[in-house]
């Protein structure tokens, strides 16, 4: 009976492939190899696509004790029909006994073929190369590289092969989707995990995923066992060894990779060469590496699992109890003593507090939290157990780990209210964008704590609150929380650290840039390395990019991306990701700013911090608008609105991508309907900062382009006031764009020249390549307008070649519309089309293209009364009576 066809997850590309290769009769007898690791889903990826193919289908597989007699796999495929004795002829008959009907091929799978006898596969290959007729492929399933196979199976399978499919192992996101396909739901962190231990072997996932009760997935991330035929396996392998192989293959899955008199001194053996000759060839330990020769490793972390469960819970303590005198280094001493440990161990849980808080000043968040979770797990009294377990979920939410942290709330919730248990509360639902619940939770742990009694609790409460103001655009309150925590901290405490580095921000927030970058400077100079010196590298990189030092910023955000630094926060990670796109996006590397885009979309699906996807995925939007690719533009619009809003750090850049995306459709009341909020009602302050969020000359832009010139004038006032005040470069150049094109409305020519002038003047000290090209583009569109076409064509070919350089097809397209409508470079007119001017050329593309009176206008910077006169002369011109005709006279499906 042929087996049920396993849930085939994350292989469509190779199902494609591999079926193609089944369905392609007109090219004779084939030989594919279908290769991967064990586990990998090789058998699994040919059965289905065997489900749906129509011909006939001959199966074999190759067994180790089989391999040495002659045609036992054509044996099997033949069923039992008298095997010729040589390889000619035994051809010759698979090919007659695999004919299939007309039109379908027939499909020889010989699984497991490494096994096979060497006769088998050679009368299979022969059929192949000289039975030419044949509508026959021959399907060998096994490893890449089979260095168990007989030399002359291996001749066969390296040498005959007409195609290859390849499968590797999955990633950790197909890890994820083969736990849900049977109903098991993974946190990415969950699934990350699993990826880690089993390499990514489906086979090993599927396995650990049906052995497992489902509560082993949810909570705090489990010790995960080896699939139990790993286990059996490296049983026997253990039982084959010598007493001191198997002594250093124990003491290897004890201690990890490590030195090799570590691993001898635990094993305790005698003669460490044969011992080590033994261990490797029963395939329990290896070499740790490249770079790496005096160390030794486990295999895998299944193995590593599988010998640990072999030595059984008295003797793995044991072993991690003489581990303990054996390792140099404290962090691996400690957790030997934590991993020997089987109850509560007061002084134990200490020193785990003592070097979580070491490393908590380091910013090393994640291995404090992992130091905290066993201390809390150690510790005997209640008191102190809960609170380690709070701090623990603290500092989990410090590494950006916010998925495990939400994980945990419910125990946390369940705990003991302390000022403590809310402020990590608080602190969580900050990184999740839920501002109303943060700012009750935090509220409650200020009103609880005393800082006189307990400053360090006060501390800790003050410095989320200056995370909750950073996410809510209050610099004030930000300043005056972050001061309130340098003086309850003390200067060098870890929560100082970190108001100090978001300080600045607040600062300049207020219309303080000097003094802000001044206060960069001490902690600058003081931590210079590890994961503190990541968070000041992102508030320096944050506050030079809104000081329009685009270089030095884009240079302090890469150094603020890694979580390299002694396990560095993946939520300063996020942040540096987030700006360090908008900066390339200035720069026209736009490649460069999808790339940031991307690698922080993956760190929040993973993390669950989302409150900083609208920062990541208004870049996203913005750069796919402006290359005219709108699918993926749509895509960015709906991940920047993914989640909760609560936060103006998150709705100010949902509304800035929707308004980019209006503005690169040329749809300036779509603008002004996006951005209507921020002009009527705010957050005022920190947003209307020159530098903070570039919105004020995308509105007054679309206000004059609209014809609402008086409310442009009023709106811009003091916008342009509060630039010049702040001597804010591009915000300056911006601002006075939006007036050259107010001044043009107005027809003072001279004025809107002289603002235009002065803006391109301001931006020629500048790397803002982007805001160069759209400055020009509407300085050229105000000169067409006042009848300077000379002027006009000018400033938008050269506003064409700034476009141009920066792949934003949707503005050169703009720009050749322009200059079509000039006169300039028409191209060959569709049927009856030569009778019109360039003007109505222009005007007839658009509306044939599907924009509406309104939109052609935008477009054209026109209005829509002259729209209408041209598309009236148009219809006469060219006959027809419709949009509809005018788009089928021109070839075109308008959109939609």
């Amino acid at each position: 009976m042929t087996p049920a066809t396993p849930v085939l997850v994350a292989r469509e590309t190779e199902l494609a492939v591999l079926e193609q290769l089944l369905q392609d009769g007109g090219l004779g007898p084939s030989l594919v190899r279908v290769t991967g690791a064990p586990g990998v889903g090789k058998t699994a990826l040919v059965r289905q696509a065997l489900e749906r193919h129509p011909g006939p289908v001959l199966e074999g597989r190759g067994v180790p004790w089989e391999g040495s007699r002659p045609y036992a796999v054509l044996d099997q495929l033949l069923a039992g029909e008298r095997v010729p004795p040589d390889p000619f002829s035994a051809a010759e008959l698979v090919a007659r006994r695999a004919a299939g009907t007309a039109g379908a091929r027939a499909v020889v799978l010989v699984d497991d073929a490494h096994w096979s006898d060497p006769e088998s596969l050679q009368a299979l290959a022969t059929a192949v190369r000289h039975q030419h007729r044949a509508a026959v492929t021959v399907v060998l399933v096994g490893p890449g590289a089979p260095v168990e196979a007989a030399p002359a199976t291996l001749d066969v399978l390296l040498r005959s092969a007409t195609a290859t499919v390849a499968l590797g192992p999955f990633s950790a996101e197909d890890v994820a989707r083969l736990a849900a396909a049977r109903g098991i739901p993974l946190s990415p962190a969950g699934a990350e995990h699993l990826w880690r231990h089993t390499g990514g072997v489906a086979g090993h996932v599927v396995a650990l995923l049906e052995e497992l009760p489902r509560e082993t997935w949810t909570g705090r991330r489990p010790d995960l066992p080896a699939p139990a035929v790993v286990a059996s396996r490296v049983r026997d392998q253990l039982v084959r060894c010598d007493r001191e192989a198997r002594a250093l293959a124990e003491a290897v899955a004890v201690l990890g990779p490590a030195p090799v008199a570590e691993v001898a001194a635990l094993a305790d053996v005698g003669d460490l060469l044969a011992a080590l000759d033994g261990a490797q060839r029963s395939g329990l330990l290896r070499p740790a590496g490249p770079g790496r020769p005096t160390e030794l490793a486990p295999p895998d972390p299944l193995v590593a699992a599988a010998v640990l469960t072999a030595m059984g819970p008295a003797g793995v303590a044991r072993a991690h109890r003489r581990a303990a005198e054996v390792v140099e280094d404290a962090t691996r001493r400690i957790g030997h003593l934590v991993a020997a440990s089987v109850g509560p161990d007061a002084a134990l849980a200490c020193d785990l507090d003592e070097l979580a808080r070491r490393r908590a000043a380091e910013g090393a968040w994640a291995d404090a939290s992992a130091l905290l979770a066993d201390a809390s797990r150690l510790s005997e009294d209640r008191r102190s157990r809960e609170d380690r377990l709070v701090r623990a979920v603290d500092a989990l939410v410090g590494a950006g780990d916010a998925i495990g942290a939400a994980a945990l709330v419910p125990e946390v919730e369940s705990l003991r209210e302390t000022p403590l248990r809310n402020a990590v509360l608080g602190y969580l639902a900050v990184v999740r964008g839920r501002a109303v619940e943060a700012e009750t939770r935090l509220r409650r742990a200020w009103d609880l704590v005393n800082p006189a009694r307990d400053p360090g609790a006060a501390a800790l409460v003050s410095q989320r609150f200056v995370l909750h103001e950073l996410a809510g655009c209050r610099a004030e309150e930000l300043v005056a929380w972050a001061d309130r925590t340098i003086e309850l901290a003390g200067p060098d405490a870890p929560e100082a650290l970190e108001a100090v580095a978001i300080r600045g921000l607040g600062v300049a927030g207020t219309g303080r840039p000097a003094e802000a970058l001044a206060g960069y400077r001490a902690p600058s100079e003081r931590v210079r390395s590890g994961a503190q010196a990541q968070r000041v590298q992102l508030g320096e990189g944050w506050l030079h990019l809104t000081l329009d030092e685009v270089a030095q910023a884009a240079t302090e955000l890469e150094s603020a991306v890694p979580t390299t630094y002694l396990g560095g926060s993946h939520r300063i990670s996020l942040w540096a990701l987030g700006w360090l796109a908008r900066a390339r996006f200035l720069t026209g590397e736009w490649d460069a700013a999808l790339g940031a885009v991307a690698q922080g979309g993956d760190l929040v699906a993973r993390t669950g911090m989302v409150l900083v996807a609208p920062l990541l995925h208004w870049t996203g939007a913005q750069v796919n608008a402006l290359r005219g690719d709108w699918d993926a533009a749509g895509r960015a619009l709906r991940d920047a609105e993914a989640g909760s809003s609560d936060y103006p750090i998150m709705r100010v850049p949902s509304m800035l991508a929707r308004a980019a995306v209006a503005e690169a459709r040329a749809d300036s009341a779509g603008v002004l309907r996006e951005l209507e909020p921020l002009a009527r009602n705010g957050p005022r302050g920190w947003v209307d900062e020159p530098g903070a969020w570039p919105w004020t000359d995308v509105y007054a832009n679309a206000l004059v382009l609209e014809g609402l010139l008086d409310e442009a004038d009023a709106f811009l006032l003091p916008h342009e006031r509060r630039a010049a005040e702040r001597g804010h470069r591009s915000t300056g150049a911006r601002l006075g764009s939006a007036r050259g094109r107010w001044f043009g409305a107005h027809g003072d020519l001279d004025a809107a020249r002289e603002a235009f002038r002065t803006s391109l003047g301001l931006l020629e000290q500048l790397p803002l390549r982007y805001d160069r090209a759209r400055v020009t583009y509407a300085f050229g569109q105000t000169l067409r307008r006042a009848g300077k076409r000379r002027e006009a064509d000018a400033a938008i070919s050269a506003a064409r070649d700034g476009y141009l350089s920066l792949g934003a097809a949707t503005c050169v397209a703009r720009c050749d519309r322009e200059l079509r409508a000039a006169g300039r470079g028409a191209g060959r007119a569709e049927e009856r089309t030569d009778l019109l001017t360039p003007q109505e050329q222009t005007v007839s593309e658009l509306v044939a293209s599907g924009l509406s009176n309104r939109e052609v206008a935008a477009e054209l910077y026109v209005s829509e009364k002259t729209v209408q006169y041209h598309l009236t002369r148009i219809y006469t011109k060219l006959g027809v009576r419709s949009r509809a005709e005018l788009a089928a006279l021109r070839g075109r499906t308008p959109a939609t």
